[in-house]
């Protein structure tokens, strides 16, 4: 009785031990992610100032679409989250990101490298406080609606994780990549002469990208998607988020549900065109949203293994030499220059008089994620195209490049349109309130700094 027993019990030690071994790759096969979502409006409630174009002389008047907010955060099988925000905003500056940054690390423990900020670039969102400084002539009472509206979205984008990080359910996460050919290089193909070209030059990426989200049960949850492109179709003084805010209520209305998040890409130097009508804002946001739809037609998603890894990291970009007093004073005499440029003149030269040098660098943000295999890169500024290309070039055509990224402190341009000069080259800095254009050797030393930081997580 005693070796019977014995060898019973041996059989079901190894009957266990088999059932546990081929049970190993279903429990992988069900690790999942826990994704959590939420929007929310941020139209201004009263007439503010706009930013994007410097001719606005007078506040907002009235609304086409609401201005979005949109959060997602996302945990792996190992419990890392990373939240990432999309707002209808011309871009986020300094001032605001370290507020709501610091908001979000105190009330909900994040990290730095686990914030992901990103705006649509739509020139028909409110000015926030600290960005395009000396573009408008705005009174004290319209610079205080700016500070308090500011202030409010800090709060309402805290209260916006707060409810994605709470509501967490588990999720797939696939990613596929589509293609929409609206964006124009404006650098090397003139607006005007549109109609007449047959054939477009300079560099493009009419790439778009898409992350989809379901739930376990298939059920659709959310598109992430991006396009490099400037969002700048209208112009008028109605709140708007351009074709950008048309390609997600699209989406929105297609897959009812499904929440869509717009993350621009590099399209500083790409222009939608023609535009100016609301009909070419509306006709652009169905074809973007038609080449996400493509994808959903065509299944074409690769699966996302949940397994987040993420770095984030501030470089110093050397600003070129500041201005002497004497230019400065001789420009503030010549007659033929725009406003702003006059009043940025003047407030840098009463800095320079009171002994206030300006900082020689800016702490210019750099992010890498990578979501399963999936490598993203989110940048700051007004990032140009040639990023993309050669981040791209680096690690694969299937890399993801975000710009207007975290902090949207100016125009990044590549080392080819640094030298060339021009708006995106030069004069854009002292819109964005800079003393100096960068130094040469930008496009190299942020390639270089995105490697660094994706060898960080390896």
């Amino acid at each position: 009785m005693e070796a019977g027993m014995i060898g019973k019990n041996r059989m079901l030690v190894v009957l266990t031990l088999l059932c546990c071994c081929f049970a190993l790759p279903s429990m992988a096969e069900e690790a999942s992610w826990k994704v959590g979502l939420a929007k929310t409006v941020i139209t201004p409630k009263e007439p503010m100032w706009m930013g994007g174009y410097a001719f606005r002389d007078q506040p907002s008047k009235g609304k086409i679409h609401d201005l979005w907010a949109k959060a997602i955060a996302l945990e792996d099988a190992g419990g890392k989250t990373l939240l990432c925000i999309s707002t209808d905003l011309l871009g986020i500056p300094k001032i605001v990101e370290d507020r709501l940054c610091e908001a979000l690390t105190q009330r909900l423990k994040l990290s730095r490298e686990q914030i992901l900020l990103n705006s649509s670039h739509t020139h028909s969102a409110p000015v926030l406080e600290g960005a395009l400084r000396d573009v408008y002539p705005a009174n004290e009472a319209e610079k205080a609606k700016i500070v308090a509206y500011s202030a409010w979205l800090v709060e309402v984008l805290t209260d916006l994780a707060q409810e994605a990080l709470a509501d967490k359910v588990s999720a797939k996460l696939s990613v596929g990549s589509g293609f929409a050919q609206f964006q124009v290089n404006r650098r090397n193909n003139k607006e005007g002469e549109l109609r007449q070209l047959h054939e477009l030059k300079g560099p493009n990426d009419f790439s778009v990208p898409v992350i989809k989200v379901t739930g376990t049960d298939g059920e659709l949850m959310a598109l992430l998607f991006s396009y490099a492109c400037h969002a700048t179709v209208l112009s008028g003084y109605d709140w708007s988020g351009d074709y950008v805010g048309f390609a997600q209520l699209e989406l929105e209305e297609r897959y009812a549900g499904c929440q869509a998040m717009f993350f621009q890409g590099a399209g500083a130097d790409q222009n939608p065109l023609p535009r100016q009508t609301l009909g070419h804002a509306k006709q652009y946001g169905k074809v973007l949203a038609a080449a996400v739809e493509q994808l959903m037609i065509d299944d074409a998603f690769q699966p996302l293994e949940p397994q987040l890894n993420m770095a984030f990291r501030e470089i110093p970009l050397p600003l070129d030499t500041i201005p002497a007093e004497a230019d400065l004073t001789a420009l503030l005499e010549k007659g033929d220059v725009p406003d702003y440029t006059q009043r940025w003149a003047a407030r840098l030269l009463e800095r320079l008089q009171k002994g206030d040098r300006p900082e020689r660098d800016y702490p210019y943000p750099i992010q890498c994620v990578q979501l399963g295999k999936q490598l993203l890169f989110a940048l700051g500024g007004e990032l140009t195209v040639q990023y993309a290309l050669d981040l791209k070039e680096a690690f694969g055509n299937q890399t993801i490049v975000f710009g207007y990224s975290n902090d949207v402190m100016g125009y990044i341009p590549s080392e080819r349109i640094l030298k060339e000069g021009g708006y995106e080259g030069e004069s854009s800095q002292m819109v964005y309130g800079h003393h100096a254009k960068w130094q040469q050797g930008i496009e190299q030393r942020i390639i270089d700094a995105c490697k660094a930081l994706y060898s960080d997580l390896q």
